[in-house]
């Protein structure tokens, strides 16, 4: 049966200047009327149409043919799509059965006057559509990193939809006329088999960037986080096998202990039966003897309890040993040296204090001249890279090569409105609120900086060259920032057209602009995407940045203009337009870091004050005689008097103004508190002066945080000093109990202070000011050089942290620190001589001109004890007793116990990261920026796989680089990269990558004719864009071997780089979408000589990063396959995104945290067991810091607090200031013993443990309390009222938990641990200092009972 037709030839456009359209026609087909018609169609649609008769003319062919070029440039890569294509439209066009799978539906009338078809259905079996769908749906486009369906198909998810999108009338790649594809049957629709991607035939097979189906599969890839772990239900198995572990631990341990205890007592129940019948039995009478006694008779025949019960009352530690022992205490050399070195320079510094101050003015001053060199670094790479670190190197090879990346100015626009349901917004886009950023847009680019009057059009990125447009991705870019054209009814169809089609809404700069970048938050439905509720509009102005200075300057004040001009918009636009506005600017992130130190300056100047106050109060509380008291008990006596009704506490009527002792304004400690602080900020300056000096950058972090640090830390040694000068005043000042010092043949007891006391005796047991500050020094300065030690150590191993910034917070705060004590040991020392001339003079404090006589006051009837602190006694009468109760200290281990098995379940939840919002005052413009990011940005950051030393112009280096030919590489760049797009849950990559050489290479298929042409009287010589088709020639026409997708023949050496040269020029527009210019034009590196690429990338985009993990595992995702290329293809490849720099550290942060923990407690431990003189009493300081560490560790898991460089630092902080809180007990418990020690099994080792760290806490626990916890309690706690969450999160909350834990751990724990395992004691207390404690300890009885253990006490009657 002869074939018929539906239409043929053309009858006219709609206009002038529209496509033709084609005419009716119900008639036969027709034979082609001349050889060129034959060789046309020919060469259009193939061989099979040369000999049959069509439904086609020459003009309708040539109209085919145009067409054909602008599509291939598109879907070229893909021979089997390509075919297709042509073949689909070819039969539609001239086949000769036209008519029985097409029908005119209507038509209309040309400018000519002529009939043309309106509208048609076009039957199209399932086979052929499905099939040209399928291998067209994954062909790339790389210039756009998106897909060639986007732009032919209108990024269609079926082939209905495709054919649909080909078929709607529209401008461009669109029909002339609508072409509808009806779904129901027909009798014959055109329907045969189609090309596969996967087929073997040349004219078929694609490859793998463009068919998935012959891909080689990669080796599987785990998603991050999905690997093998043991967990029971929702817990690690970690946290089960402790939980469970600690349970059965405590369960049996308090059940042997409650049976033991059971079976002590009924022991001894028998036992005083056993000696109440042998006493009645020998006939005397009922007689009491010393509780547990019978213990006492240990290591030694012939010693009864007598012995020892008369030896009660001798003082601490002696009741413990007999006179042999005690004729042989146990000392340790290096303690006598150290000692001895702080006494003599504690006699220089108080006997020559001006001496003192004016060397140690000298020497601050001079180190104090390095703040001529002073900087502050405020560039984030310069800040938290380390100069040595592979991606910051990464960054700068970039940045050579390919030029920085571009600066970003980036707007959400979205309603003001609360949401109607849940958490989403009112949808953004309405034709007022269109109206309303065109107008902001056009004063954006009206907007002139100052003073130079830069414009956008001055500083933005214009791909096509200086003359091109300006990058702006904008809806606006979809109406040609105009709305003129379009009103309150075509808006909307606008809008959706671009969105599904954004080839059709070319932007001025001429690349797709995707919905991705313009609008947020889009509801998605299972049929499609509402692009009208969307929640935000998306605007970004791309700046070009530059390593020149100038450029770069040039950008930045646009930039702060814009800044001002944006700041303004964002006030008002809320009350003008009902819209909220976040932004950002390429200078905003580093403007308002350095802004926000200058919001908190009142809060150091405020935690300075309440320390001062603290300190003055304190201090001066402590040195008013007992009768008058200080300040503290002043006040409690006015309350009293205030309120209390009671005749024998109060007047008959309240007392207003209190009654002030004039002792008071002497005893007084306010210039000394204030001169303790006072170096504490001389510390801060010195050490910054000098780190200046050496070239050590300042940072913002450690101007806000190093003075905290210095005060809390550096204030400690004050109380330390204070206290230790206020105990030896009351053994030899003037006030001072003169007892029978040396008489150790007489027991003492209360009648002792009846006796009359010669004033030779007094006089021998006065000691100078000068003597009394040297002992005071000598006493404590161990001590302060323990802590000092420990804490710069510490300190100094955060500096192993390889980020600057990290680095140089370290050295600061170490050098606070070392500076800070060694001023305390000199200068302070010096000053406190002066203060304690001042106040034994009667000198009024801050006025010591002023001189107060001293009263006329009667002898006591009882002579003055020394005085003895509220912390003492509670320290030595209930505290110490207390936690050394046996069944306490069974408690108070398994409680640490217990917090330890916490806090190691609470580690594993640690997060990685640093949210850059924490960077930032909470009032800053930015917070609602980088909320605007995470919530609507619907497209991840770009990525770049960069390529280094591959020999491109050869034929093996192309093959190692692209992806679209035969014979490329299995694992080259280009196929690897598309392999891991496919698994995105495991790679991060979303888009297709943009291939620069698969693009070149598409660029000369001469098929493609509006491309690479040169003239034809000339083949040296390159075509340009608008010299005429009958002058030039594609590139390749004619050239043996023919262009074809197994590389063969393509160009190589000298031609590769002559041909590349030119397509870098070439303009990329409609005419040739594969131009380089646009696209590629920053892509590669090309040698001074045009020789050869150094260096070349491949561009595509990350999957949404919402979360500081997100980051992490994109960027280490990434470095992994760029190891996986490199490996296989045996070049360089390399990664690089621009937060990549910051992301680093968190590969290895785990394992430098272990590391530099690991050696600050090795240092801990070698500094303490050096110093202390025992290993044993070392380690276990050393495990107690440990403990405080993990517990701080802990809290971080359970606070949100993420594990970073700054938390690592504060980590290291934490070991070095947990060490204070355990050095000072750990030297008192090691100095307390009086003989020569008891081994750790020695029946009566555990009472003498237990009778020196009763005298350890009472002698320093005061100290360790109100002049360390306290003070670094009242020091960090007005970080609380901080406005930058980084200081609040990673400094107040952290050095909270610090301060808590310490203090429990130091005060609690390492005491209980002492007297179960410490090690031997030295003696270091002299006679005079001993008999000082016993009287104290006699005066406010608070004996401690070393032998009394808990069953004893509740036994005792």
């Amino acid at each position: 049966m002869a074939g018929k037709c539906a239409m043929r030839g053309a009858c006219g456009g709609k206009s002038s200047w529209s496509p033709q359209l084609p005419c009716p026609y119900d008639g036969p087909p027709v034979e082609p009327e001349s050889d060129e018609f034959r060789s046309l169609i020919t060469s259009v649609c193939g061989p099979q149409y040369a000999n049959i008769p069509v439904c086609c003319t020459v003009e309708q062919v040539e109209t085919l043919q145009s067409n054909f070029q602008q599509a291939e440039s598109i879907i070229s890569s893909c021979p089997a799509c390509r075919n297709n294509f042509r073949e689909f439209y070819c039969s539609f066009t001239c086949s000769a059965d036209q008519h029985s799978f097409i029908d005119v539906t209507a038509t209309q009338k040309t400018s000519t006057g002529q009939t043309a078809v309106k509208s048609l259905d076009f039957h199209v079996g399932e086979t052929l559509g499905k099939g040209f769908y399928d291998s067209c749906k994954d062909v790339k486009f790389s210039a756009t990193n998106g897909y060639a369906m986007d732009l032919i198909g209108g990024g269609a998810k079926n082939y209905t939809s495709f054919l649909q999108y080909m078929g709607d009338e529209r401008p461009g790649l669109g029909s002339p006329f609508q072409i509808n594809y009806p779904t129901s049957s027909h009798n014959k629709p055109l329907d045969y088999a189609p090309r596969g991607c996967a087929d073997n035939e040349l004219s078929s097979r694609c490859a793998c960037v463009d068919c998935p189906t012959v891909c080689t599969v990669l080796p599987y890839q785990p998603p991050p986080g999905s690997g093998p772990s043991c967990h029971v239900g929702g817990m690690t198995c970690l946290s089960l096998v402790l939980i469970v572990f600690y349970a059965v631990a405590t369960f049996s341990f308090f059940s042997g202990y409650s049976f033991l205890s059971w079976r002590r007592r009924k022991n001894r129940k028998y036992e005083r039966m056993a000696l109440s019948a042998e006493s009645s039995s020998s006939g005397t009478g009922p007689s009491r003897g010393l509780v547990g006694a019978s213990s006492l008779a240990f290591a030694r025949d012939g010693e009864d309890s007598s012995g020892v019960s008369s030896m009660r009352n001798l003082g601490r530690t002696q009741s413990l040993f007999d006179p042999i022992d005690v004729l042989q205490p146990r000392h340790y050399r290096l303690n006598t040296v150290i000692r001895r070195f702080f006494y003599r320079l504690g006699i220089f510094c108080a006997s020559y204090p001006l001496v003192t101050l004016a060397l140690a003015s000298t020497f601050i001053s001079l180190l104090n001249l390095g703040w001529t060199r002073f900087s502050v670094e405020t560039d984030p790479v310069r800040l938290w890279v380390a100069p040595t670190s592979e991606t910051k190197l990464q960054k700068e090879y970039f940045d050579r090569h390919f030029g920085p990346f571009y600066r970003t100015e980036q707007m959400f626009i979205s309603s003001a409105a609360p949401a109607d349901s849940g958490s989403r917004t009112e949808p953004v886009l309405s034709w007022e609120h269109l109206k309303w950023w065109m107008k902001i847009e056009e004063e954006i680019r009206a907007l002139r900086s100052s003073p130079h009057g830069y414009g956008l059009e001055d500083v933005c990125f214009k791909p096509a060259g200086p003359g091109g447009a300006c990058v702006v991705q904008s809806i606006s870019a979809w109406f040609g920032y105009d709305l003129d054209d379009y009103d309150l009814d075509t808006w909307q169809d606008q809008v959706v057209s671009c969105a599904n089609t954004p080839s059709d809404c070319l932007p001025d700069y001429g690349q797709p602009l995707g919905p991705q970048y313009v609008l947020g938050s889009v509801p998605d439905t299972s049929s499609r995407r509402r692009w009208l509720d969307a929640e935000a509009m998306v605007v970004t102005y791309v700046v070009s940045d530059s390593l020149n200075a100038t450029e770069r300057a040039r950008a930045e004040e646009w930039e702060r203009s814009l800044r001002v001009y944006l700041t303004d918009v964002q006030m008002w636009a809320p009350e003008e337009s009902g819209l909220h506005v976040a932004w950002s600017t390429g200078v905003s992130l580093e403007e308002e870091i350095s802004q926000s130190t200058n919001t908190d300056y009142k809060i150091v100047v405020l935690s300075y004050l309440v320390m001062f106050f603290y300190i003055s109060v304190t201090l001066g509380n402590g040195s008013t005689s007992p009768q008058e008291g200080g300040l503290m008990k002043l006040a409690w006596k006015w309350t009293q008097g205030l309120f209390s009704t009671n005749p024998a506490t109060a007047d008959a009527s309240p007392r207003w103004i209190p009654a002030i002792s004039r002792r008071i304004f002497v005893d007084s400690k306010f210039v000394l508190g204030l001169f303790g602080v006072f170096l504490v900020v001389v510390s801060v300056s010195t050490s910054v002066g000098l780190f200046s000096f050496l070239g050590v950058k300042n940072t913002l972090i450690i101007a806000e945080v190093i003075p905290f640090l210095a005060l809390a830390v550096g204030v400690d040694n004050v109380f330390i000093l204070v206290h230790e000068l206020h105990r030896q005043n009351s053994l030899h000042g003037p006030n001072a109990i003169v007892s029978s010092i040396g008489r150790t043949s007489q027991t003492m007891s209360p009648t002792r202070a009846d006796e009359s006391i010669d004033e030779e005796e007094r006089a021998r047991s006065l000691l100078s000011p000068e003597e009394r500050v040297a002992r005071t020094l000598a006493k404590m300065g161990p001590s302060i050089l323990l802590s000092s030690v420990t804490e710069t150590v510490a300190f100094g191993l955060g500096a192993l942290v390889p980020m600057p910034a990290v680095r140089n917070f370290a050295l600061y705060a170490a050098g606070s620190v070392l500076l800070g004590a060694i001023f305390q040991v000199t200068v302070f020392i010096s000053v406190l001589t002066l203060d304690l001339r001042r106040e034994e003079a009667s000198r009024v404090d801050c006025f010591p001109c002023i001189k107060i006589p001293s009263r006329i006051t009667l002898p006591p009837d009882t002579p003055a004890t020394p005085k003895v602190g509220a912390l003492t006694v509670f320290m030595r009468r209930y505290f110490a007793p207390f936690i050394l109760r046996d069944s306490v200290k069974a408690v108070i281990i398994a409680a640490f116990t217990g917090l330890f098995v916490s806090s190691i379940i609470s580690i594993q939840h640690i997060e990685l990261g640093l949210d850059q919002r924490l960077a930032l005052p909470s009032s800053s413009y930015l917070i609602p920026y980088f909320d605007a990011v995470d919530r609507y940005l619907d497209i991840g950051p770009p990525v770049y796989f960069v390529s280094t030393d591959h020999q491109v112009s050869s034929r093996a280096g192309q093959q190692h680089l692209c992806g679209r030919f035969t014979t490329c590489d299995d694992f080259s760049v280009a196929n690897t990269l598309e392999g891991e797009r496919k698994r995105k849950e495991s790679s991060f990559i979303a888009e297709p990558a943009a291939g620069w050489l698969d693009d070149f290479f598409q660029w000369l298929d001469p098929r493609i004719e509006t491309c690479c042409r040169v003239r034809k009287a000339n083949p040296s010589v390159f075509c340009t864009a608008r010299e005429s088709d009958r002058l030039c020639r594609p590139c390749f026409e004619g050239r043996e071997p023919e262009w074809n997708i197994t590389l063969a023949g393509m160009p190589e050496g000298e031609e590769f780089m002559w041909y590349l040269g030119q397509w870098l020029k070439s303009p990329t527009d409609e005419n040739c979408p594969l131009g380089g210019k646009a696209s590629y034009g920053s892509a590669l590196a090309i040698s001074d000589d045009k020789s050869e690429v150094q260096a070349s990338h491949f561009r595509t985009f990350h999957t949404p990063l919402k979360t500081q993990s997100d980051f992490i595992n994109a960027f280490a995702a990434a470095n992994r396959i760029a190891e996986d290329i490199s490996r296989r293809t045996g070049t360089t490849v390399f990664p690089y995104s621009l937060f990549y720099v910051f992301f680093e550290q968190y590969g290895h942060i785990i394992s430098i945290t272990q590391e530099i923990l690991g050696l600050g407690l090795a240092s801990v431990l070698l500094v303490t067991s050096l110093l202390l003189g025992s290993w044993r009493t070392g380690t276990i300081v050393t495990i107690v810091v440990a403990l405080t560490v993990v517990n701080v560790m802990g809290v971080m898991g359970v606070w949100g607090i993420s594990l970073n460089a700054i938390s690592l630092v504060n980590l290291v902080i934490s070991l070095g200031i947990a060490v204070e809180f355990c050095s000072h007990i750990a030297r008192a418990f090691m100095n307390a013993g009086s003989g020569p020690g008891l081994p750790a099994d020695h029946p009566e080792g555990k009472k003498e443990r237990n009778d020196r760290v009763w005298a350890a806490l009472g002698d320093i626990g005061p100290s360790v309390l109100s002049g360390i916890t306290f003070t670094k309690l009242i020091g960090i706690s007005v970080l609380a009222l901080t406005r930058s969450k980084l200081l609040e999160i990673y400094y107040f909350r952290m050095w909270l938990s610090l301060i808590v834990a310490g203090a429990l751990h130091g005060l609690v724990l390492l005491p209980v641990v002492l007297s179960l395992t410490g090690g031997p004691g030295f003696t270091e207390v002299d006679d005079d200092e001993q008999e000082w404690m016993s009287s104290a300890i006699r005066r406010h009885d608070q004996e401690y009972a070393p032998f009394r253990t808990d069953s004893d006490l509740g036994d005792s009657d």
